[in-house]
């Protein structure tokens, strides 16, 4: 089992920055790969963004390449998502997930991960 927690959600004005984290914890040997996903109130959940644990590769959705980055600090089991240039449409409730299989591209089908935390809003104000 792996856990995760979520935080640095909130309220932001469209044009700024907001930086999401999320902490590992439990049988964090298992992670292959860390991502972001985010749901709207109404619609699916959507892939944001993807690490490799081992070797930090990453993915990204094209809605929210080159405003988005996701790094990850192996030794405090962490990931976090640095948004910048917000828009209103990014408002949703993130969440960060766990994909324990090993040597599969970064999934961007929610089904696929295993883990997941229990998500932070963020709120874009226009």
């Amino acid at each position: 089992q792996v856990q995760l927690v979520e935080s640095g959600g909130g309220l932001v004005q469209a044009g700024g920055s907001l930086r999401l984290s999320c902490v590992a914890s439990g049988r964090t040997s298992s992670i292959y790969t860390m991502g972001w996903f985010r749901q709207a109130p109404g619609k699916e959940r959507e892939f944001v963004a993807g690490i490799r644990w081992s070797g930090g590769s990453t993915y990204y959705a094209d809605s929210v390449k080159g405003r988005f980055t996701i790094s990850r600090d192996n030794a405090k089991n962490t990931v976090t998502l640095q948004m910048n240039s917000l828009k209103p449409e990014d408002a949703a409730v993130y969440y960060c997930a766990v994909d324990r299989t090993v040597l599969r591209l970064i999934a961007t089908d929610s089904n696929e991960y295993d883990y997941w935390g229990q998500g932070t809003q963020v709120t874009v104000s226009s």
